[in-house]
């Protein structure tokens, strides 16, 4: 019995050695048929030290360079008008006409005078060259000399003053008619034909505004000028006293189509505001500016050295609202990196704390990565296609389907072939 106990322990001790032995084969080659994930490509920016534009953008409204009300310069009533509400008019262009017969009788009346008054300046004049000859001969009395030289002195100061009259006369019929003192855009007519107009008066017939150029009228804080100053005396920025443009964007975010020059800024703060204004001038030969439009500003107000900037889309968000970004270490591996930002210069962030020069930060790549991954980087070309994420994503989907049927073909191997039992059953 006991020889036979012996024998069963022995065969049992050697069957669980083969189990065993099977067993760790097994997983040793299912560990060397394990794929090994390559490390990931990315695409990296080097940081560098450079010169970056300090660019504000301020809020603005536009104003036209000239404005003129057109205002009556005689009274009277009004019988036309010559002009087109919303037109272009150009300076001295007839607008309003007054009735012109009250100032024609006028002028009659002043030139009826002046002939008077040159008939009598004529026989003064006779006369006293009659006493002037009549004098040499000593036949006239010196005070009959006298008084002719005085006749003929008053004879041509009535003439002058003729002369005068006539041309008030005539003035006043010309202004009869009623232009436009500057070219311009007119606007809607503020009197009807029938009105009476008066020339003291303080209404106007209509305002006419020149649009071409335009001005941009936006202010700034005090606080960031004084900013500006200061950081321009420590020698962190540089300015250049030759720049003056300025751009303008558009209420629905579109640029104009035309730069415009700073002309200049305020030399006084607004009590109520805290705003310095500025004043930028743009040609508007479309007319698409109109006075009144709400513009941004954007204007150049130096130049900031040994700047550091990356790519916004680099620039990632933590759940406590952090900005950070992936860096590539020495060695080719990931290590999260937290920073500060400063201001946008066009699709790029400043960074004011967190990154030094001749570092490479991921800009594309970031779903195979993390924390220590180690990565191939590559620089990032700016004017690549967005979709170069998707060629890789439609190689790793016939990887997978290559290691499918590989896994397939690996159980077809192991399964039992059909109608043979399993090794438990034989």
């Amino acid at each position: 019995m006991e020889p036979t106990m012996r024998m069963n322990r022995l065969i049992l001790t050697a069957a669980a050695a083969s189990l065993a032995f099977l067993a760790g084969c097994q997983k040793q080659e299912e560990q060397q048929a394990a794929p090994a994930y390559p490390p990931a490509q990315v695409s990296v920016v080097t940081t560098k030290a450079e010169e970056l534009p300090i660019i504000n953008e301020l809020p603005g409204r536009i104003a036209a360079t000239r404005v003129a009300e057109v205002r009556p310069r005689v009274s009277g009533i009004v019988v036309e008008r010559v002009f087109e509400q919303g037109s272009v008019v150009k300076e001295g262009d007839v607008l309003y006409r007054i009735d012109p017969a009250p100032f024609q009788v006028q002028v009659d009346s002043a030139a009826a005078t002046l002939e008077r008054a040159k008939a009598v300046q004529l026989q003064a004049r006779q006369t006293a060259d009659r006493q002037e000859t009549l004098r040499k001969a000593n036949a006239a009395s010196l005070q009959a000399y006298d008084d002719a030289i005085a006749q003929l002195a008053q004879a041509d100061a009535d003439v002058a003053g003729a002369q005068a009259g006539l041309a008030t006369a005539q003035l006043n019929l010309q202004y009869a008619s009623v232009t436009a003192p500057i070219s311009g855009r007119i606007g809607r007519a503020l009197i009807t034909e029938g009105a009476l107009v008066s020339a003291n008066s303080t209404e106007n017939l209509a305002t006419i505004q020149q649009l071409d150029p335009v001005y941009a009228d936006f202010t700034q804080p005090a606080t960031d000028l004084i900013r500006l100053r200061k950081a321009l005396q420590d020698g962190q920025m540089m300015t250049d006293k030759n720049e003056a443009t300025v751009q303008l964007i558009l209420d629905d975010g579109t640029p104009y189509d035309h730069k415009g020059k700073l002309l200049f800024s305020e030399a006084a703060v607004d009590e109520t505001t805290g705003q310095v204004t500025l004043r930028g001038e743009f040609a508007n030969p479309n007319t698409d500016l109109l006075p009144g439009m709400y513009v941004r500003v954007q204007i150049q107000q130096g130049v900031e050295k040994n700047a550091i900037a990356v790519p916004q889309q680099a620039v990632q968000r933590n759940a406590g609202g952090q900005s950070l970004v992936y860096v590539v270490s020495a060695d080719n591996k990931v290590e999260f990196r937290t920073i500060t930002l400063g201001r946008t210069v066009g699709n790029r962030w400043q960074v004011t704390s967190g990154l030094k020069p001749d570092e490479k930060v991921i800009v594309e790549g970031f779903q195979k990565i993390g924390p220590g991954a180690p990565v191939v980087p590559s620089e990032w070309d700016p004017n690549a296609k967005p979709a170069g994420d998707a060629p890789a994503a439609a190689a790793e989907k016939p990887a997978g389907d290559a290691a499918k049927p590989a896994a397939e073909g690996a159980d077809k191997a192991t399964a039992p072939a059909e109608g043979e039992k399993p090794a438990e059953q034989k």
